[in-house]
């Protein structure tokens, strides 16, 4: 008996209040507070201690009003209302926000307004509704572990607290080691010298989320190295064409205007994939190798993951198996083998956990893939999931021996995810590279909200895969298109020849995930030519190209069509490593579509897009700025029941405030 969200009316409420509170803030933002002033006459005198008085009451009411919120806000943590309520929790929690930052600018009366705003959501008629919900399942454990009195938001009842405190702030934010692989914007190239674009899809969503961190937590612009454009754009879900007939995945494609470049356009390459109900899923040997060295400890490090952990335990079948694996200065096994019947036995398992000693990841991998072997499933889902900070400091730390030794099990199909947590510790590259030479995602949790995104609502998604080594190729028509560049996907690029190469590992897709891939294309008869400026790169003395070729062998093959798109996949667990081929031509015709006109996820993802170019400070970025990312995001925000959507355009809001600060 879950109870479903009904709130829409009050999201909306609550984004027209939000934006009718900035106004007011931005109006009153370089007004001082009155004090009396003994030089002015009587009258004047009386007025200003009115003003005062005044100012004195809409400081008490919003006294009132924000004791009341907060009290709502603990309560909400305590019950862990994000498991069953997330719509929720996001409303109460970002007008929350809002209001501590009116209150903090002696805004009162908007800051009442706010808090009151938050009492409603979480009115008390919405906690009985939270606690019949719970009474219906009192047959059952409550696996969503709550978080002690005030540890993940509220320390106490203060007079006022930063926006921060309402994500998971970190305990070594002034000691930043982390670590992120160099990237270079991929360049505008020829399509006479190189006809084809080859890449690897990428539903690694860990840079979104860092980025995330960087803005809210930090209020910092995140390390352009951190920026992974491909990684943006697929944290969100895109509502695409399922895939129909033999095939587990679809490809779409789709064109518009570049809103940054007008004479330049976007090429739209959507991928949609399969989704398989839970019930029908194979069972799953699942193997959680948690780092519980000391500097997991803290509530945005191991306390997030066992919260994590406890959100995923509900959803657990009874033919699944799960063991948890410990590394902290010795390896060791805290659960073995375990039937997802056994809640209470796994959250007693997780409850124990605990921070301390030097980290050994390498020693815990062995030993984990060890359990996983020994609990194999034929035919099943037999993952690690490894949960750390990154700091492999003792052991098999080396990248390139991980690297060897995650590519080996891979070959025996047990398949590795990483999840990455903490601030200023971070090894991004070293989670990253794992997830990729193990058949896994890279996920990064700053937040109870990703936590439960992880673990609960896109668990499936991440756990079962529908299709591996999907590579993506795009012929582009030289006598159409005289430059393209692919906008991320940096470190997913392969050579030409590794598209029909099946000993080629490439990246995989999950139950119902959608993987999005964006060109900037220059057509021909266009003046816009990058190359002119220099920025396109030159490759002579380049072998010509291949005779397998549809636009070009010797010479330029006339014909209309702008592009062939083609997609291999492989099925996991058949066997079979010979992969399939979708390949299909498309004329300006068929996918053209005014900006204006096209469809909300082909602007969201162009918003995104943009955001990521910006932050990037990529040389590509033109006539982009943050007006343009912050109106398309909100035009283009569609339907949106969790929020994610009116999240980025205030990450948007806060990432151009930043900027601007830096002028």
């Amino acid at each position: 008996m879950k109870q479903k969200s009904g709130s829409g009316g009050i999201e909306y409420s609550l984004i027209a209040l939000l934006a009718a509170i900035f106004v007011m803030l931005m109006v009153g933002a370089c007004a001082t507070k009155p004090t009396p002033n003994p030089m002015l006459d009587s009258s004047n005198q009386e007025k200003e201690e009115a003003i005062l008085e005044k100012l004195a009451q809409e400081k008490a009411a919003a006294d009132i009003a924000m004791a009341d919120a907060r009290n709502r806000i603990i309560w909400a943590v305590n019950n862990n209302i994000i498991a069953d309520f997330p719509a929720e929790y996001r409303q109460a929690s970002s007008a929350m926000a809002a209001a501590e930052i009116s209150y903090d600018n002696e805004r009162y009366v908007p800051a009442k307004m706010l808090a009151e705003e938050v009492s409603k959501v979480l009115s008390d008629q919405f906690q009985e509704t939270v606690l019949l919900n719970r009474t219906a399942q009192s047959n059952e454990v409550l696996y969503c572990m709550a978080a002690p009195a005030g540890a993940m938001l509220l320390p106490s009842v203060t007079p006022s607290m930063p926006i921060s405190v309402y994500y998971q702030t970190g305990t070594n934010q002034n000691f930043n080691t982390e670590e992120y692989n160099r990237i270079e914007d991929n360049p505008f190239k020829n399509p006479l010298i190189d006809p084809v674009s080859t890449f690897s899809i990428d539903v690694d969503t860990a840079s979104y989320a860092i980025v995330r961190r960087y803005l809210v937590q930090r209020s910092e612009l995140p390390p352009k190295d951190a920026v992974r454009i491909e990684e943006l754009i697929n944290y969100f879900s895109y509502d695409y064409p399922k895939p129909a007939g033999e095939h587990p995945v679809a490809a779409q494609v789709a064109m518009t205007t570049a809103p940054w470049n007008p004479a330049h356009y976007l090429l739209r390459v959507a991928v949609k994939a399969k989704t398989i109900e839970a019930a029908a899923a194979p069972p799953s040997n699942l193997v959680f190798l948690i780092d519980t060295s000391g500097s997991m400890y803290g509530e945005d490090r191991l306390e997030l993951i066992k919260k994590g952990l406890g959100m995923m335990v509900k959803q657990l079948r009874e033919q699944d198996r799960v063991s948890i694996v410990v590394y902290a200065g010795n390896a060791g096994v805290v659960l073995e083998g375990i039937s997802g019947s056994d809640k209470n036995r796994i959250m007693s398992a997780i409850e124990k956990l605990e921070a301390g000693g030097f980290t050994a990841g390498g020693a815990g991998i062995l030993l984990a893939y060890k359990v996983a072997k020994e609990h194999f499933i034929k035919n099943g889902n037999n993952r690690i999931i490894l949960c750390t900070d990154g700091d492999f400091n003792v052991g098999v730390s080396s990248t390139s021996e991980l690297e060897r030794l995650v590519e080996e099990k891979r070959t025996e199909n047990i398949y590795l995810s990483t999840i990455g947590v903490g601030m200023g510790n971070t090894k991004d590259s070293r989670m990253e590279t794992l997830a990729d030479k193990g058949n896994g995602k890279y996920s990064y949790i700053d937040s109870l909200l990703e936590a439960n995104k992880v673990f609960n609502k896109e668990l499936w998604g991440n756990l079962f895969t529908v299709a591996k080594d999907v590579k993506i190729q795009i012929e582009f028509n030289p006598a159409k298109v005289s430059e393209y560049r692919l906008i991320g996907y940096e470190n997913r690029l392969l050579a030409r020849t590794d598209f029909n190469d099946d000993t080629k590992d490439a990246g995989e897709m999950g139950s119902g995930h959608t993987v999005t891939a964006l060109y900037e294309i220059v057509l021909k008869g266009d003046d816009s030519s990058t190359a002119a400026q220099g920025t396109t790169e030159t490759q002579a003395g380049k072998t010509p190209p291949p005779d397998d070729l549809v636009f070009q062998q010797s010479t330029v093959i006339p014909s209309e069509d702008l592009l062939v798109c083609k997609l291999r996949y492989k099925v996991p667990g058949d066997g079979n490593e010979t992969s399939a081929l979708i390949s299909n031509r498309y004329t300006v015709r068929d996918i053209w579509v005014d900006l204006e006109r096209s469809d909300d996820d082909f602007r969201f993802a162009i918003a995104v897009a943009e955001f990521g170019l910006l932050l990037r400070d990529s040389p590509y970025k033109a006539q982009a700025n943050w007006a343009q990312v912050i109106t398309l995001g909100k035009m283009a925000k569609g339907v949106d029941p969790e929020g994610d959507r009116a999240e980025f355009v205030k990450l948007a809001e806060q990432a151009q405030l930043l900027t601007d600060q830096k002028k």
